[in-house]
C-alpha cells in the first residue's frame, strides 16, 4: 500500500508542477479560439464597383480590421438597386459601396438606408456628401461620361472622331455605337439625365431619339461599351472615363473624347441598410470608406475623390476634369428616375441586348 500511495503522490506531484503550463495552453487555445470567432465576423457589401477594384480595396480594409471579412454582391448599379428594392421588407446586405448616390437616394426615400458620420466626415467635400446630418450616404469618388473612339477601325470605316455629343448623330454613325442601358446602368442613367440637363426635356428627348437611330446596341454594363470598341466591335462605345483609361493603358487603339457640351456624372457612394445585422462591423467599413487610407486608393482609379488634395493627375484624363462636370442635380434624377427609366424603356428599349 504505501508503494502504491508513493506512486499516486509523485503523479499528483507532477501533474501539479505541470498546472501552470497547462493553464496557459488552455488560456492560449481559447484566445485563439476567441480570436477565430471574432475574425470569422462576415460583412456582406452590395456594390457596383469595377470588378477590377475590388480585390485591392478588400485586401487593405480587411489588412486594417482584420477581425472584418468581405463578402461582396456585384451587378451593374440599375441591377443592385433593384435588387435592394426587392429585398426591402428583409434586408440582405449590411453595406451598399461603390454605389451610385442616386440610387442611395432612392434608398434614402424609402428608409432603407441608416444614417451614420464616419470618423473624419469633416475633412470630406460636401459636394460629395449628403447633406443630412448625420448623413445617409458618404461619397467615395466621381465618375462620368467618356466617348470610347477606337481610331484604328474608324479609319478602316472612313469615319471622323466625334468631338460632341451632337456630333454622334451624323448619319455616317449609324448602328456604329453602343452605350449602356439607362435601366441597368449608372453610366447609362447619368448619360441621360445629362442630355436631359443640358438641352432641356423636349430637345433631351429629341436628341435621344435621332441618337437612337445611330445605336448598334444598348448594353446592360456601363463599362461593356467601352470594351467592345477596344476590341473594334464598333468604332464608338459611350461609357466612363476609369474603363476608358484602362483599356486605353493596356495597348487598346482608343481615344478618350470628352464632349464639349460637358460630362454626365455621378458619385461612388457608401451608405449602411437599416435592419443590418452587423452594425458594429458596418460603421467600421462606413469609417475605412470615409478615411484617407481608403480615398488614396480611389484616386489611383479616378480623378475626383471625396477626400481634398488625395487625387493626382492620372494619364488619360484632362487636368480640367471637374470643371468638364456639368451641373448635374442628383436629388433631381434620383426623384425623376422612374418617369424617365419608363420613358426611356418604351421609347427605346428594343435594341437593349437581352438581360443576363
Amino acid at each position: 500500500m504505501p508503494v502504491k500511495c508513493n506512486t499516486g503522490s509523485a503523479n499528483l506531484w507532477e501533474l501539479y508542477m505541470h498546472i501552470p503550463t497547462l493553464l496557459k495552453s488552455l488560456a492560449a487555445l481559447a484566445g485563439l479560439a476567441s480570436g477565430m470567432a471574432y475574425a470569422q465576423t462576415t460583412l456582406t457589401v452590395y456594390t457596383a464597383l469595377e470588378a477590377d477594384q475590388l480585390k485591392a480595396y478588400q485586401n487593405k480594409f480587411e489588412s486594417e480590421y482584420p477581425d472584418i471579412k468581405l463578402k461582396w454582391v456585384r451587378d451593374s448599379t440599375g441591377i443592385i438597386t433593384a435588387k435592394l428594392l426587392a429585398e426591402k421588407a428583409s434586408p440582405q446586405a449590411d453595406v451598399v459601396m461603390g454605389v451610385a448616390a442616386t440610387s442611395l437616394l432612392v434608398l434614402e426615400k424609402e428608409g432603407m438606408l441608416q444614417p451614420y458620420a464616419p470618423k473624419g466626415l469633416e475633412k470630406l467635400a460636401t459636394r460629395y456628401v449628403d447633406g443630412a446630418n448625420p448623413p445617409s450616404w458618404v461619397g467615395m469618388d466621381v465618375w462620368g461620361a467618356t466617348i470610347c473612339f477606337n481610331s484604328a477601325e474608324a479609319a478602316k470605316q472612313g469615319l471622323a472622331k466625334p468631338e460632341t455629343w451632337k456630333d454622334l448623330l451624323k448619319p455616317q454613325y449609324k448602328r456604329k455605337i453602343v452605350m449602356p442601358n439607362p435601366a441597368s446602368s449608372g453610366t447609362g442613367y447619368f448619360d441621360v439625365t445629362a442630355w436631359l440637363a443640358m438641352f432641356g426635356e423636349k430637345e433631351g428627348w429629341a436628341y435621344m431619339d435621332k441618337l437612337h437611330e445611330n445605336i448598334a446596341q444598348y448594353t446592360h454594363s456601363g463599362s461593356k461599351p467601352c470594351k467592345q470598341a477596344a476590341a473594334g466591335e464598333f468604332p464608338i462605345g459611350i461609357a466612363f472615363e476609369y474603363r476608358a483609361a484602362k483599356l486605353k493603358e493596356s495597348g487598346a487603339p482608343l481615344e478618350l473624347v470628352f464632349p464639349k457640351e460637358g460630362l454626365g456624372w455621378d458619385v461612388e457612394a457608401t451608405a449602411i441598410m437599416k435592419g443590418a445585422k452587423n452594425i458594429d462591423a458596418a460603421r467600421k467599413l462606413a469609417d475605412w470608406s470615409a478615411s484617407k487610407s481608403a480615398n488614396e486608393l480611389y484616386a489611383k482609379n479616378f480623378a475626383i475623390v471625396a477626400y481634398p488634395g488625395v487625387a493626382a493627375q492620372l494619364p488619360a484624363i484632362p487636368s480640367n476634369y471637374e470643371q468638364l462636370l456639368i451641373k448635374q442635380d442628383l436629388k433631381w434624377s434620383a426623384q425623376h428616375r422612374d418617369r424617365i427609366l419608363t420613358e426611356w424603356t418604351r421609347r427605346y428599349d428594343g435594341k437593349s441586348e437581352a438581360k443576363p
